[in-house]
């Protein structure tokens, strides 16, 4: 599975943007969807997770202002990340995993990984 994340770019606090994770290889339908986001000096984190099920599960700092969707024709999946704010800022990865996705499971568990793509948010 091959993966490419987009949508990333500098926007101010309150401020949205829409991430995509994009998939060739293989269908996503088969797959949890994952993303993930890694600020300069900090670890990389789970941000949000999409099950084949429809299932979804987010980190607590973003629940009510980030949305994951899939759009399984397109093979994509979605990050809708609105009221942005500063500490939002970091490089977002999206991943998959031949397996269910949770807030409990970690970033080595997920098989495959995207290029990722920056997201600044300036206060």
């Amino acid at each position: 599975v091959q993966l490419q994340a987009s949508g990333g770019g500098l926007v101010q606090a309150g401020g949205s943007l829409r991430l995509s994770c994009t998939g060739s290889g293989r269908a996503f339908s088969l797959y949890a969807v994952g993303w993930f986001r890694q600020a300069p000096g900090r670890e990389r984190e789970f941000v949000a997770v999409i099950n084949w099920s429809g299932d979804s599960y987010y980190q607590d700092s973003v629940k009510g202002r980030f949305t994951v969707s899939g759009d399984y024709a397109k093979n994509t999946v979605y990050l809708q990340m609105n009221s942005l704010i500063p500490e939002d800022t970091a490089v977002y990865y999206c991943a998959v995993r031949n397996g269910f996705g949770s807030r409990e499971v970690p970033a080595h568990a997920y098989d495959y990984w995207g290029q990722g793509t920056q997201v600044t948010v300036s206060s």
